[in-house]
């Protein structure tokens, strides 16, 4: 092997083991993403649930105000 070879050949090792610390950097940031977006998700459908059953009470309440003043 010539010397310029020996020193392609070591960077070429060097930028792979780069390259594979990055890629595991990528995967760990990209499972901690999506498990943020799951935990949002799960927030937003919960408070949408809240929201209607709020609404669900006022429609109610206006129903029983509506029928009370009918029946004055």
């Amino acid at each position: 092997m010539t010397p310029l070879s020996l020193h392609r050949s070591a960077f070429l090792v060097l930028l792979c083991g780069a390259l594979t610390a990055c890629g595991a950097e990528v995967a760990t940031t990209a499972v901690t993403a999506t498990k943020l977006q799951a935990e949002q998700a799960k927030q937003a459908t919960a408070q949408a649930e809240k929201i209607k059953a709020g609404l669900a009470e006022a429609a109610q309440r206006t129903e029983a105000a509506a029928s009370a003043a009918d029946s004055q």
